[in-house]
Order: structure tokens, then sequence, then C-alpha cells
């Protein structure tokens, strides 16, 4: 699984950023016997957390449920961006 955090809103751009990165991890990395690869694309702004996945198309069929023992809720998800955020402006502040 690769993660990318984007302080303020997605754009489109972000998910063809991530749908690359997945490329690249792929070409580069990825092993014949290993699962497909996930990209998922973190974003907040303000008080908002978005979660989004990205897949690319020519993947077999994923199997979310799967995964999903493994991954955060998306309630931590949502407080984790929070707190990273938080962090983010106060470096900026000082």
């Amino acid at each position: 699984m690769l993660v990318d955090l984007k302080l303020g809103k997605l754009k489109h751009q972000d998910i063809g950023q991530m749908d690359t990165y997945v490329r690249l991890y792929d070409e580069q990395r990825k092993g014949e016997d290993d699962n497909p690869t996930i990209g998922l694309v973190l974003c907040s702004e303000k008080s908002e957390a978005i979660v989004k996945y990205s897949v690319l198309a020519e993947q077999k069929q994923l199997f979310a449920a799967k995964y999903l023992p493994y991954l955060p809720t998306e309630q931590e998800l949502k407080q984790e961006l929070e707190r990273e955020r938080a962090q983010a402006l106060l470096k900026l502040q000082k």
C-alpha cells in the first residue's frame, strides 16, 4: 500500500499522481506473487478529512474486505489527519 498525504482539497491530478506512483512501484518493486498495489490518498481541508482509494483500471478485481482487517477505520484516519494538520500548522506559524 502506498500512502500520500495532501493538505488541502483533493484534486483530480492527485489521483493521477497516485496512479503514477502505483505504476512505478509495480514496475520496480512488486513481486509476481504480491497482491495488487493499493494507492491511498489522504486529504485534509479545514475540519474535513476525505479518504480516496486509487486502483489502476487494468488491475484484477480488488477485494477490499480482504484488506479491511489491516486498515485503520475511517474515523482513525480522520483523527490522524487532523493531528498531522495541526502539527503542520504549528510548524508554519513558527
